[in-house]
């Protein structure tokens, strides 16, 4: 990204606090003027007492002088304390306004996004994180500074150099001549430095990602006493991201002692020049201090241009990756228009094939099923056959590479999209617990349901008498509950949703005896008079279902009953085979026979 592009990109977020950069703007050139004044008054100042000496006159003559500089010196200060303040405090204003404004709408577009954005691209969650972080602090700092140190500095600068000019053209023009030699010199240094700095944008967002793993996995972790592993692997990316940095401190010193170098010559150059002047006749002596003073006002700004274009490119490095991430528009959820007043349930699915994200392989391969409303149909396989992924198809989070999807005759493409998640109700072997409490985490099903309505679909859930055992009850932080618990809380918001078509991706996984009995009697009550799909490796919940698909390496091999699927000796029969042995069938039918 380029500087100009990176400006455009931004400007949409400073235009609507345009009255505050105005007078910004306007402070800046009133500080811009104020600092060449002690130039001004330094050179008055040699001049007067030169005079005064030269005709021997003492203090009693200089008070006069004395007065005047002090009344001058001082309102300067005053006034530029005010100044100072108001750049200072509104730059910090404007940068704290942009960055709200950069976050939410950052947010907000990552909602609309397909869940292909997010597993596809290297979009991991710690990877984002960094993304959207560097990008707004890099952005926001790029902001403030420009109008605290950036703008005053060359405003300063510029003025100081018109000022040389003014007093005499050649010195003017050594001020003048510095410049450029000087800016070329940062520059090259930003080019010397741009690959570093993108290597370590991309070791950063690593980093990031590894330490977010390591505490989602710390009890894996502890549990195969993998942290030398887990803590090698840290110190790996520590070094290369320390490698780099070093890389940039080297060139930075390098380049620094050059620029050091370069406007001390320019100092010595003016120094030089205003000597002659003076000798010659043609410059009085205040006017040597006048001009050293004013080229350290235009110098200022160059002397500041390492730590101008540091940010500058952690702004174009940053903010590339993160104004990626904000106009993703290719990656928005599709959504059609099609809102039918009541939805029966039957979904047709038809020679559907699909590929997730970066990948080579094919998941689905030709599906053919019809899922009848008001049944229940199970998908049964071994993991990886493609269950979840066919779900996540008819959930619209996804879309086939070919093929087509009916609900109710309407292809899902054509549907509304929030209005079909409306209506379906999504339970999954790992459902997501919000930072909140036990209430929030149920009213998510429906955020306008009543406490009652909250506390019927706990006890639905079999949640209820556990949640009042808790000195907080409902106001308990729903994180602090144990997973079995958890994952009733998600069956609950299934269950004050309400919804027609219910989706059940091993609901009661984690679940022990008791609760998946109980959950499976709320379930049977629910599943009345709603489609229902249901993926889970439980005996009871598969062969209650009205048709069974039995999947295998993303193709459905069979379908049925289960009695009609079981005596066909094939993949059914060896997966509800190994179901029974593995829940020891033979010793309960005879504990339960005895």
């Amino acid at each position: 990204m380029s500087l100009l592009q990176l400006f455009r990109n931004i400007t949409p977020y400073v235009k609507p606090y345009r009255l505050l950069v105005i007078f910004t703007l306007l402070l800046t050139l009133i500080g811009s003027l104020t600092a060449q004044v002690n130039a001004w008054v330094l050179r008055y100042t040699v001049d007067e007492i030169s005079i005064l000496l030269s005709e021997h006159k003492g203090l009693r003559e200089g008070v006069t002088v004395l007065i005047i500089i002090s009344a001058v010196l001082i309102g300067k200060e005053v006034l530029n304390a005010f100044i100072q303040f108001g750049q200072k405090f509104y730059g910090e204003k404007l940068r704290i306004y942009v960055s709200r404004d950069l976050a939410q709408t950052v947010i907000e577009k990552i909602l609309t996004y397909k869940l292909a954005f997010f597993s596809s691209g290297g979009n991991q969650p710690g990877k984002l994180q960094t993304r959207i972080d560097r990008g707004i602090e890099s952005l926001t700092r790029l902001v403030q500074n420009f109008f605290i140190d950036i703008l005053p500095l060359f405003a300063n600068s510029i003025v100081a150099l018109i000022m040389m000019f003014n007093a005499n053209f050649y010195v003017g023009l050594v001020g003048l001549c510095i410049v450029p030699i000087y800016f070329y010199v940062s520059v090259l240094q930003a080019e010397k430095m741009s690959g570093a700095r993108r290597s370590i944008k991309e070791l950063r967002e690593n980093k990031s990602q590894g330490i977010l793993g390591i505490l989602e996995s710390i009890t894996v972790i502890k549990s195969f006493i993998r942290e030398n592993i887990e803590s090698d692997k840290q110190m790996g990316l520590q070094n290369s991201l320390t490698d780099a940095q070093m890389k940039t401190r080297r060139i930075s010193f390098l380049f620094g002692g050059l620029k050091s170098f370069i406007e001390q010559i320019g100092v010595v150059i003016i120094i030089i020049l205003t000597a002659y002047l003076v000798l010659s006749g043609q410059m009085t002596i205040g006017a040597i201090m006048f001009h050293i003073m004013l080229f350290g006002n235009v110098s200022a700004p160059i002397r500041q241009l390492h730590r101008i274009y540091d940010q500058m490119n952690d702004a174009l490095i940053y903010s590339e990756a993160f104004f990626d991430i904000l106009k993703a528009d290719h990656q928005k959820e599709q959504s059609g228009s099609y809102k039918p007043e009541r939805i029966i349930g039957k979904f047709e699915v038809k020679q559907v094939n699909f590929t997730y994200p970066d990948n080579e392989e094919p998941t689905l391969y030709n599906i053919n099923m019809v899922i009848n409303p008001r049944q229940s149909t199970a998908l049964v396989g071994l993991s990886g056959a493609g269950k979840s992924t066919l779900i996540n198809l008819l959930d619209k989070f996804y879309h086939p590479d070919s093929g087509e999807i009916l609900l109710d005759g309407v292809s899902l493409e054509e549907y509304d999209t929030t209005f079909l998640r409306d209506n379906i109700g999504l339970v999954l072997q790992k459902n997501h617990i919000f930072n909140g409490s036990i209430d929030e985490n149920i009213r998510y099903g429906n955020p306008n349901a009543t406490y009652e309505q909250v506390v019927e679909a706990a006890k639905k859930s079999y949640i209820h008498d556990q949640v009042m055992a808790l000195p907080q009850q409902y106001e308990t932080s729903a994180l602090a509950l144990s997973g079995g618990q958890q994952q009733k809380i998600a069956i609950a918001r299934m269950f004050l949703k309400n919804p027609p078509i219910i989706f059940l991706d091993e609901p009661t996984a984690s679940l022990d005896a008791i609760s998946t009995e109980q959950i499976k009697n709320s379930l049977d009550a629910i599943k009345k008079d709603r489609t229902v799909i249901i993926i889970s490796h439980s005996i009871s919940q598969i062969i209650d279902s009205h048709c069974i698909y039995v999947m295998k390496d993303g193709m459905v091999v069979e379908s049925g009953t289960h009695e009609e699927i079981y005596h066909q000796n094939g993949t059914y029969t060896d997966i509800f085979n190994a179901m029974a042995r593995s829940l020891n069938i033979d010793k309960i039918s005879k504990t339960l026979e005895e």
